[in-house]
């Protein structure tokens, strides 16, 4: 966890230089809440969208496209070595293969998504050029991986980052099958945004959860589950155990209860409960969500302590430990 810590801190420092008055300090999500929200408006999952946000809102100011911001800002994640939940450095599958799944989705009701892919280094901007260049909103497997390399997306070798094989070789030693997704086990980023002209985007891509079964494919790349966005309500994403949150159409939920007048944070709240009743052993589970509507008002809310997210807008690039459930 100190590790953990020092790492945030550096983060904070290093957004300072995209954002002006950047508080390099934690505060708490009531704190930072107001009835009037700012816009624009970045929000992502965990300490790794600190340094997401940063891309992301640099991509913002050069292209005034909340599109091009929110996958520029899951693409650093995408090559951050460190993470072992997001991108090819991943933890692999049960077989020791690494699967890839990513969705984009814009307020028009544009949207991509591609599941189980491998030697993809960016599944993000795969899931764009899905959106933009075919007639439909998912591509798996092989058939995503024929359709990267028409799109000139280069092959990755296929072979363990060196983190990711010192952990599923320890794995290996009882081959045990868990999947529990706590603080120190998820997964995800998932990124949503509001720019200046009031439209809005998501993004979410990850590695999915640690030695699932082949082809385990979890909320990320289903659109309405990991992500959801609409420009006439806002934009919702999740992180966590994937299948608890699939269950429960998790982000479309969000903003379904947003366009029914709900703010931002009782939707987080409701979608929570909601996702509680309908989970077994949920002791082992964690999941988080992240809303904002088109007023630039923000939420979240996670099953268990532990969940944070960053938020960027002018004023700065805070990580802020979000309420819990339980």
């Amino acid at each position: 966890m100190s590790q953990r810590r020092k790492f945030i801190k550096q983060s904070l420092a290093g957004s300072a230089l995209f954002l002006p008055g950047a508080v390099s300090a934690f505060s708490s999500f009531d704190e930072r809440n107001p009835k009037t929200g700012e816009i624009p408006l970045i929000l992502s999952t965990w300490n790794h969208g600190v340094p997401a946000n940063a891309a992301a809102w640099a991509k913002l100011k050069e292209t005034n496209s909340i599109l091009d911001a929110v996958e520029a800002g899951v693409r650093d994640t995408e090559l951050d070595m460190d993470n072992l939940s997001v991108g090819l450095q991943g933890l692999p599958d049960r077989e020791g293969i690494t699967t890839l799944d990513a969705s984009i989705m814009t307020g028009d009701g544009g949207c991509g998504s591609v599941a189980f892919v491998r030697q993809i280094k960016h599944p993000i901007s795969l899931a764009r050029a899905v959106m933009e260049k075919t007639p439909h909103v998912m591509l798996a497997g092989e058939g995503a991986r024929q359709f990267a390399i028409a799109q000139g997306f280069p092959l990755e070798e296929e072979v363990l980052s060196p983190k990711a094989q010192i952990e599923y070789d320890k794995w290996k030693v009882t081959s045990q099958y868990k999947p529990i997704i706590n603080i120190e086990n998820h997964d995800t980023i998932g990124m949503i945004g509001i720019g200046s002209n009031g439209m809005l985007a998501g993004s979410c891509t990850t590695s999915g959860l640690a030695y699932k079964m082949h082809g385990r494919v979890g909320d990320s790349p289903i659109i309405g589950a990991g992500l959801y966005v609409d420009d006439e309500v806002g934009a919702a994403t999740a992180t966590g155990l994937g299948e608890t949150i699939i269950r429960i159409c998790g982000s479309f939920l969000i903003v379904e209860l947003m366009r029914q007048g709900r703010s931002p944070q009782e939707a987080c709240e409701e979608a929570v409960r909601r996702l509680v009743t309908k989970s077994k052993n949920i002791q082992d589970i964690q999941a988080g969500f992240l809303a904002i509507n088109k007023d630039g008002e923000t939420g979240a809310f996670a099953v268990h302590p532990g969940f944070n997210f960053a938020k960027a807008t002018a004023s700065g690039n805070l990580l802020i430990d979000s309420k819990s459930h339980f």
